[in-house]
């Protein structure tokens, strides 16, 4: 039997036995927790919705395609961090304040 031919369950658990022997299980579980946290967070009204913080973001002209998030807890701050690639060819990284939307901070590189 091939690991396609197994359930999904499965699969992550053979996944996470791999990354385990591997030395790397921690960043499987750093995944769950942030999703954890976050839903958590969004549960208890602490945090804006993901598609509300995206939406003021474009509103303040940081428009683009969503390449990456993260959702951190920085400082005791509750943070979304965005990379977005830009009409211009450039990524911008984004630190925004999950509670009300701020930009808080904003690093660009330029294109290859």
């Amino acid at each position: 039997m091939t690991a396609r031919h197994l359930s999904r369950p499965r699969r992550l658990a053979l996944l996470g036995l791999l990354l385990a022997a591997l030395g790397g299980a921690g960043a499987l579980h750093a995944d769950d927790d942030d999703h954890e946290r976050a839903r958590q967070a969004l549960a208890q009204g602490r945090v804006l919705p993901l598609a509300a913080v995206l939406a003021r973001v474009e509103q303040e002209g940081y428009a683009g395609q969503v390449l990456k998030v993260e959702f951190e807890r920085e400082h005791g701050r509750f943070i979304y961090e965005i990379r977005l690639l830009q009409a211009d060819g450039r990524v911008a990284k984004l630190e925004v304040d999950a509670r009300d939307g701020t930009v808080l901070q904003v690093k660009r590189k330029e294109p290859r």
